[in-house]
């Protein structure tokens, strides 16, 4: 049920550490204006509708379709929230679960950390965030990945995320780091609008460029960027989060980024980061874990997006994220909303393909188990409607 794409020595080694044993669930909240641009992102069929994914989504996480949600979950242009799969997992496997609000337009009706973030503008201003909120949200990363480490007794912290337009900014970030992400991210769409993502970055990178260059007096090279500054030009608020949550977390147990495209730009900015702030961290124990859907996805190129990660692009980094993917399947459902899943539609999200992954290593979840758990979450919702 699993299978390890890149760094396949290291991906074992965290398998047989952590297996059997218990997670926490940690999924970071966030926003980028980014997303309202027409047809940029299918989590949600409108600008308007993509507004509340975030929202409804931790209200499902956290409730199930037990109770009238304020914030239904947004229509989508076909398929089904990936939420239903997480929910299915931590559900079952009663995994503890934190919700955190890095900066999102409305609060979730749900219990949630309020971080003191606020939502990002859309990247192609190249003015996302202001300096300073980037970083309070990386303290309160490292604050919370100090905290939930403590929690965990022999086990792992698993990371989702939510973020609407994430990959755009995922590629905003990987390419200011000196990655070559063009043509290799994912997105909710079944096949990657990568002209018009890479259209909104280059837009964004130059403006960034044209303040840093106004700032500093000199060029700006990409890779050698104050990586703070980068996400504050053309980042959300979900990622910087996330980085420093896996930094601080790693020191102490087991790391699992969940998620695709997005967590690995985010694993390449915890490696700047800490390498620009001289924060110590603990590669072997992080990984990234994702959808087969995020992993063959033939509109993009996750593994050899990873791969240039490994190798580091122009930011030195010599150390490499383990990519592992749940190969959990569709094709059986009798239901059409998850089949979509197999043509390519939304893919990953809320830390569904970690959720898969943690099921399999802690309970040994098979094909059957996973199908059976995921269609009930769809039915209940299907009648709650």
């Amino acid at each position: 049920m699993i299978r390890i794409y890149t760094q396949i020595e290291q991906g074992e080694a965290w398998i047989a550490r952590y297996r059997g044993t218990s997670a926490i669930f940690a999924c970071v909240l966030g926003f980028t204006e980014t997303c309202l641009i027409p047809g940029i992102s299918a989590a949600g069929l409108t600008p308007e509708d993509r507004k509340y994914t975030a929202v409804a989504d931790a209200e499902f996480l956290y409730y199930g379709a037990g109770r009238k949600p304020q914030y239904p979950l947004p229509p989508l242009e076909a398929g089904a929230s990936p939420v239903l799969i997480s929910r299915a997992v931590v559900e079952a496997l009663q995994i503890p679960v934190y919700l955190f609000n890095a900066g999102l337009p409305q609060p979730p009706a749900v219990p949630v950390i309020d971080l003191g973030g606020s939502p990002a503008k859309c990247l192609s201003q190249g003015a996302a965030m202001d300096l300073a909120t980037v970083n309070h949200l990386l303290k309160q990363g490292l604050l919370w990945g100090e905290r939930l480490s403590q929690k965990i007794k022999d086990g792992y912290l698993i990371v989702g995320e939510c973020v609407v337009g994430g990959t755009t900014t995922a590629l905003a970030i990987l390419t200011g780091l000196g990655i070559e992400a063009l043509g290799k991210v994912n997105s909710s769409h079944p096949v990657c609008n990568h002209t018009q993502k890479w259209a909104v970055v280059q837009q964004g990178l130059e403006s960034t460029r044209r303040g840093e260059e106004g700032r500093s007096g000199g060029s700006v090279v990409w890779g050698k960027i104050d990586p703070l500054q980068l996400v504050a030009g053309v980042g959300d608020p979900m990622q910087v989060v996330v980085a420093g949550m896996a930094i601080a977390a790693s020191r102490h147990c087991g790391v699992m980024l969940a998620g695709g495209t997005q967590m690995l730009a985010v694993y390449a900015l915890m490696s700047a980061i800490a390498q620009a702030y001289t924060l110590p961290w603990r590669s072997s124990s992080v990984v990234v874990g994702t959808t087969r859907w995020v992993a063959e996805d033939p509109s993009g190129a996750t593994v050899e997006l990873a791969q240039l990660i490994n190798r580091g692009g122009k930011t030195q980094n010599d150390v490499s994220p383990p990519l592992l993917a749940t190969q959990l399947s569709f094709a059986d459902s009798r239901y059409f909303q998850l089949q979509a899943y197999e043509q390519g539609f939304v893919k990953e999200g809320m830390g569904a393909g970690g959720a898969c992954i943690a099921a399999h290593i802690s309970q040994d979840w098979r094909q059957n188990q996973f199908l059976a758990a995921i269609e009930a979450q769809l039915e209940r919702l299907i009648v709650s409607r």
